[in-house]
């Protein structure tokens, strides 16, 4: 469903070509709270990750479906952000469903949104590592992610929830993270930071 969506908006606004990117880009993250709330067995969710990823991989050589990865740049994102899942999942499914999420569901909304409203918003812009940053960007990361921790934290339930302070560290490192995007880096380095700080944190 994603995926066709992805494509409507390609065939809608061709001229947005980052667009129908985030759709995937942001539409992929509630498949894991979907996941968890269906009890999705470790021995099915490991596997459909990782041959999701080994499709990415062949759509970004052979531009299979070019609403997933024609953006104009040199990019990995797309197979980072798989390889990510899964390693999240290998890591902590089904124990810590909420580490997965909380990874996932950050790089998804957070990046996702930054994507979005940088382009389209006027503010203070800087280059780093050759990809070009805004503070309109960065703001809505920030915000974002704190937003989806927040909304994630009550599902951890009483004495299991990160403290207050823990979740502004893991948006903060998220946002810092998301600066360094070179080749796509961040799709893979902000989920995994903010699925492991979630897991040491959470007691």
């Amino acid at each position: 469903m994603v995926v066709v969506f992805a494509l409507l908006v390609r065939r809608r606004w061709p001229e947005q070509r980052e667009w129908s990117r985030k759709v995937v880009h942001i539409g992929t993250g509630p498949v894991v709270l979907l996941a968890w709330w269906l009890g999705i067995d470790r021995l099915v969710a490991l596997p459909a990750a990782a041959v999701v990823t080994v499709l990415t991989a062949l759509n970004h050589r052979y531009r299979l479906l070019p609403a997933v990865e024609d953006v104009g740049r040199h990019s990995y994102g797309t197979i980072a952000y798989g390889a990510a899942i899964t390693t999240l999942l290998a890591l902590f499914w089904p124990q810590q469903p909420l580490a997965v999420a909380a990874g996932v569901l950050v790089m998804a909304v957070g990046d996702g949104l930054a994507g979005l409203i940088g382009p389209l918003v006027n503010s203070p812009r800087w280059q780093l590592l050759g990809q070009t940053k805004s503070l309109a960007g960065t703001l809505a990361m920030a915000g974002a992610s704190l937003g989806v921790l927040a909304l994630l934290r009550p599902l951890a339930g009483g004495d299991l929830a990160p403290p207050a302070t823990t979740l502004l560290l893991m948006a903060a490192t998220a946002t810092g993270l998301e600066q360094l995007s070179r080749y796509g880096i961040d799709n893979l380095s902000v989920p995994l930071a903010t699925g492991l700080l979630w897991a040491r944190f959470t007691p």
